[in-house]
């Protein structure tokens, strides 16, 4: 029984929402007992909204990095709340301060995003201090500081205890990170393993584009960590269990390459060895390679022993049907076979990968270990972000005006109307209002329904426990819920905050009086926020589609010139060719987000551009396929003055794809590159003038994979072609779309 317990306890504690909920229960829970110590109950409700305040600005740091941001953070909430309380009397005051002040705290956002959840969160704090005032009957009179002190030492208490837990377990989000890292790496193994399913009839592009949706979120998850760690590096590079998990990331990033990798057209494969059990082999170590990533992900968790045998037995069982093929001497199958042989061995070097990551510490030290530092290094540096997204073309500039003149507008209807608890309706549209229209009226439905919900279930436990200690209880367990879901269930989340607000706001007047005036300000919240989204300098993702998609073809073709320079030089894991290589997946990422995005942009706005961008998203993952194995060989072969010729043909491949680039975020003709990639196609295709040997064979896998890439020149330009063949607009269609750039 003890056993299972504990085992229960340790299973709770790899949970990457635990510790922010236990956090949010500390804090709530501390607010309640002061209240109820007091005999003032009402002191909950200022206390409640500071804590929500300050636990959504929190971001990943360490202690001291946490102390800093918690210091800003609370500058900034006594001044908005302080603003607030200054200028509530006098509404043509304060609407053009609340426009203004929700414009600037928008575009504090374009210098880091640590900065623009600190401004959101204060942002929220301000429509939190005028909800608290409307609930003491509209007026400022009294102590002027006693309110917005409840509500910055509602923050400061959720603060404390926030840096309390970073200092004395810094390395427990580090760990979840890597974990999470390890269990998407996973997936896309298995769903790359689904390409090489040996049938006919296949729908491979929808595979396909699976696994560039996966690639996504692999490379959200590689980001994460490294920003993690890198956090936590700063003063600390000595440290052994940092520099472990520094190891275990650049064994994910180079398992990632690896497993990004295409060796040759799938298509081809399938037809040559349909009667063998040679695709089969390659699904199944694929797939158990990713069943052991994902078991690795549980072991650094439960610090378990981590078993991969499995995988260990589908490689030798790849390898011997691959010397079977080989013993078969058919002519025909010999470039075939080069590249299998090829993946086999890539496979093989991700099998030891994998061994290393279940002991990083007996891994030689990366000779390049640094991590680049996006954040701004200088006032000016953060002054120069923001400058550049002054401009109407920046997603940041759009959302920053669309959203300070959704809650103007919101503000006057409140004062038009005159409905009670009226500023719940600047509080959905805060919420609700999102960069643009897929994820707003994704956003807009959940609250709606999360809304209704919570009002049913709060009336229901206000009734049913009519006792006030009951009902701060249900209190507290609201709050904690919504903080555990408020990413991955937005319903149970909005619901959950609904039912915290009905029986806090009960506890000192009447709960169900707000029932109703909840439901229509969420409503009006809502309609405003789809109207401005809608209306107001709307970022339709198709209109940006072919700068997004330039960016990643150019980030493609930067990660190749930096593999040509590393076939040139020798293997280097440095810096720069791992910022190229991640760049490119970045792009290839951001690419597939605006394309999900489109599909929930109304149907006149994204059937111009959707089915052609997600067809140039193949293209352009299968290109990065290429890539991937090219640079995963690195290091096979020795320089020789003989590939003077391939590298130099390598980089004509890379001006074709930058010329493609250009044209495409220009949007002007593409240019036309059949006898340029037939040229490049015929350099490839010969054979090495070397004798033939190991290396020889090296050499020709490397030749392959450069034939390969530029078989995607023609390809690639006929799919950035149908993006810039838009058809003929409107004067309407035209003149929004001016306004877009």
């Amino acid at each position: 029984m003890s056993d299972s317990f504990s085992h229960s306890l340790r299973q709770l504690w790899t949970l990457d929402k635990f510790a922010y909920s236990f956090r949010v229960f500390l804090a709530f829970s501390g607010a309640i007992a002061l209240s109820w110590s007091q005999d003032q109950i009402a002191l909950a409700i200022p206390l409640f909204l500071g804590i929500i305040a300050s636990a959504l600005s929190e971001t990943d740091d360490n202690w001291e990095g946490r102390v800093r941001a918690l210091l800003v953070t609370l500058i900034c909430f006594l001044v908005a709340s302080s603003s607030v309380e200054l200028l509530f009397p006098w509404p043509w005051l304060f609407a053009p301060g609340l426009a203004l002040s929700a414009f600037i705290f928008i575009m504090l956002g374009a210098i880091e995003q640590r900065y623009a959840t600190i401004a959101s969160a204060t942002l929220i704090l301000s429509v939190y201090s005028m909800i608290n005032i409307e609930q003491h009957g509209g007026t400022t009179d009294g102590d002027f500081w006693h309110q917005p002190l409840l509500l910055v030492g509602g923050a400061a208490w959720y603060g404390a205890i926030s840096v309390i837990w970073c200092a004395l377990f810094s390395r427990q989000p580090v760990k979840q990170s890597m974990a999470q890292l390890y269990r998407e790496l996973g997936e896309y193994l298995i769903i790359k393993a689904t390409l090489f399913e040996p049938l006919r009839g296949v729908d491979v592009e929808s595979r396909r584009v699976a696994l560039a949706r996966q690639n996504g979120r692999v490379v959200t998850a590689l980001n994460q960590a490294k920003e993690m760690i890198f956090r936590r590096l700063e003063g600390q590079r000595g440290s052994r269990k940092l520099n472990r998990y520094l190891r275990l990331y650049f064994i994910a990033q180079d398992i990632h390459e690896r497993v990004s990798a295409s060796h040759y057209p799938y298509s081809a494969l399938s037809e040559a060895f349909f009667h063998h059990d040679v695709l089969f082999r390659c699904q199944r170590l694929l797939d158990q390679q990713g069943r052991a990533c994902k078991r690795l992900a549980k072991a650094l968790l439960l610090r378990q022993p981590f078993e991969h045998g499995q995988s260990e037995q589908a490689l030798e069982d790849l390898r011997a049907s691959i010397v079977y093929l080989r013993a078969q001497r058919n002519p025909a199958w010999t470039p075939l076979l080069r590249s299998l042989q090829a993946l086999g061995r890539n496979l093989a070097t991700l099998e030891d990968q994998l061994s290393s990551a279940h002991n990083p510490d007996a891994v030689a030290d990366q000779k390049d270990a640094s991590l680049f530092n996006r954040s701004p290094r200088s006032f000016k540096d953060a002054w120069e972000r923001i400058r550049l997204n002054l401009t109407p073309g920046s997603p940041t500039f759009r959302h920053a005006l669309r959203l300070s003149t959704a809650l103007l507008v919101g503000y006057g209807v409140l004062h038009l109307v005159h409905p009670t608890q009226g500023y719940w309706i600047l509080l959905t549209t805060l919420f609700v209002c999102r960069p643009n229209f897929g994820a707003t009226r994704r956003f807009l439905r959940q609250r709606i329904v999360g809304t209704v919900l919570g009002l049913v279930v709060g009336w229901a436990l206000i009734s049913l426990f009519p006792d006030p200690l009951l009902q701060s209880l249900i209190a507290v367990v609201a709050g904690v819920t919504f903080f555990a879901n408020r990413e991955k269930h937005y319903i149970i989340a909005t619901a959950a905050i609904t039912t915290l607000v009905l029986s806090s706001f009960n506890q000192v007047g009447d709960g169900f009086d707000l029932i109703l005036p909840r439901l229509i300000d969420t409503l009006i919240g809502a309609f405003i926020s789809g109207l401005a989204v809608f209306f107001i300098l709307p970022d339709w993702q198709g209109r940006r589609l072919h700068k997004v998609a330039a960016t990643a073809l150019t980030n493609s073709t930067l990660y190749l010139r930096e593999i040509i320079h590393q076939y040139e030089a020798g293997k280097q894991d440095d810096l720069a060719y791992r910022l190229a290589r991640r760049n490119a997946h970045n792009a290839d990422a951001a690419l597939s987000t605006v394309l999900s995005n489109m599909l929930q942009e109304p149907g006149h706005y994204r059937k111009k551009d959707a089915d052609e961008g997600f067809r140039f998203l193949v293209v352009s993952h299968t290109l990065l396929g290429y890539l991937s194995a090219l640079g995963a060989h690195r290091g096979t072969l020795t320089p020789s003055d003989a590939d003077i010729e391939i590298h130099a043909a390598a980089r004509r491949i890379a001006d074709g794809f930058d010329a493609i680039a250009a044209s495409l975020a220009a949007r002007r003709p593409i240019p036309e590159l059949h006898d340029e990639q037939s040229a490049l196609m015929a350099i490839f295709e010969q054979e090495p003038a070397t004798a033939q040997d190991d290396a020889d064979d090296e050499r020709r896998v490397i030749q392959t994979q450069l034939l390969h890439i530029s078989r995607q020149l023609v390809p690639m330009s006929e799919a950035a072609g149908r993006l810039v063949a838009r058809p003929v607009e409107t004067p309407g269609e035209r003149q929004q779309a001016a306004q877009s750039y």
